[in-house]
């Protein structure tokens, strides 16, 4: 399954955060993120937009009513993953058993080399795992 997402995000509580036009929530996006090639931002965003946080810049709030209660609670404004160990420790705990090894059983994704294996890097693998597990769900509701 492919999901498009167009959004427009900014907030001066975050950085980096202009986004005209996500790409497309598929595969080769999810190697991108594996392969560092997608910008932080961008990858911090389609797992934001997919938890249901919505950036509205007239009021300058976040909306989070689509956003599920702990979430919510533990994060009203969306965190960044990449930087934050607790969130993607969350990230992680919020995948389903069955999906837990998407990125070896679906992408073939052999893991990082030991040189390779920094904090960065293991938080955006967990990125890219949670949204395969978002595209393998019953009903992903990218609204």
């Amino acid at each position: 399954m492919e999901v498009s997402i167009t959004v427009i995000l900014h907030s001066p509580t975050q950085q980096n955060l202009l986004c005209l036009t996500y790409p497309p929530l598929n595969l080769e996006t999810i190697w991108e993120i594996l392969n560092d090639t997608l910008e932080d931002a961008t990858a911090n965003q389609l797992v934001w937009h997919c938890l249901g946080y919505r950036y509205h810049p007239q009021s300058n709030h976040w909306e989070t009513d689509r956003v599920q209660a702990d979430w919510r609670e533990a994060y009203p404004e969306p965190p960044n993953f990449i930087e934050s160990r607790p969130a993607t420790v969350k990230l992680t705990r919020s995948i389903p058993a069955e999906h837990k090894q998407l990125l070896k059983t679906q992408l073939g994704f052999a893991g990082y080399k030991v040189g390779e294996l920094v904090p960065r890097q293991t938080r955006r693998a967990t990125i890219a795992n949670w949204l395969l597990s978002y595209l393998a769900s019953d009903s992903p509701s990218p609204a």
